[in-house]
């Protein structure tokens, strides 16, 4: 028992790290961390995480470790999966780096395609994929939806989350499809949140009328939200 992914936080902007660890339905275990953003609003609390990307792997949530009573969200999530909660010192060993996936033989566009069936979509029906890659492999993400869609996740964040959780980054390129729209793109909140681990980065999207397009992240969110007077 361990709450290792602590230190994996990303938290600059108030120095409190946080974690908790999710058992599903079908007894998997997966961990979220707090991970903050220089817009404050966009801050991916660890029970936001930890309950996204459980269900992002096609799981529902079961059960909650937390170790104190200190947690954003906490009352919604719980009450959306009926969650047990288990308050404990040390919390359930979990391995993030499950979810780094290395196939050397990835076909991005067929894999994007699959994974659209993994998105929780029921208020929109706009199911969103994405693949975030390292030097080594990639994260999965697809979007989701919960009751109150201000507590839903977009496909990028959620391949962000589950790569931070993991201690990992440093990314090469986010690749992003979706299968309905004129156009496969990050809206203005990803952009943000994109923005502060891959500045630089390359995007590559996926349209639905099967075409792509190559673009780096500062094109696509010019004059986003920087600044050095935040307390």
């Amino acid at each position: 028992m361990s709450d290792t992914h602590i230190e994996h936080s990303y938290v600059p902007y108030s120095h409190k790290p946080r974690t908790c660890v999710v058992e599903s339905n079908s007894g998997k275990f997966y961990s979220g961390v707090r991970i903050e953003n220089i817009s404050y609003p966009l801050t991916i609390p660890a029970v936001q995480a930890a309950c996204a990307i459980c269900l992002s792997e096609g799981d529902i949530p079961s059960k909650l470790y937390l170790n104190d009573h200190e947690y954003e969200q906490l009352n919604f999530w719980q009450k959306e999966f009926e969650l047990e909660l288990i308050y404990e010192d040390d919390l359930p060993t979990y391995n993030a780096d499950d979810l780094f996936k290395t196939d050397p033989h990835i076909h991005a566009s067929v894999k994007l395609k699959e994974l659209l069936q993994r998105a929780v979509v029921p208020n929109s029906d706009f199911p969103v994929s994405a693949l975030l890659f390292t030097q080594n492999g990639y994260f999965e993400g697809v979007n989701i939806e919960v009751s109150d869609w201000t507590r839903g996740l977009c496909a990028e964040r959620i391949a962000l989350a589950k790569a931070i959780t993991a201690g990992i980054t440093e990314f090469e390129r986010l690749e992003i499809h979706t299968r309905k729209g004129q156009v496969s793109s990050p809206c203005g909140a990803c952009r943000q949140v994109i923005t502060e681990f891959m500045p630089i980065s390359k995007l590559i999207l996926h349209h639905a009328d099967h075409t792509t397009s190559e673009h780096f992240m500062n094109d696509l969110l010019p004059f986003n939200f920087t600044s050095d007077s935040l307390r």
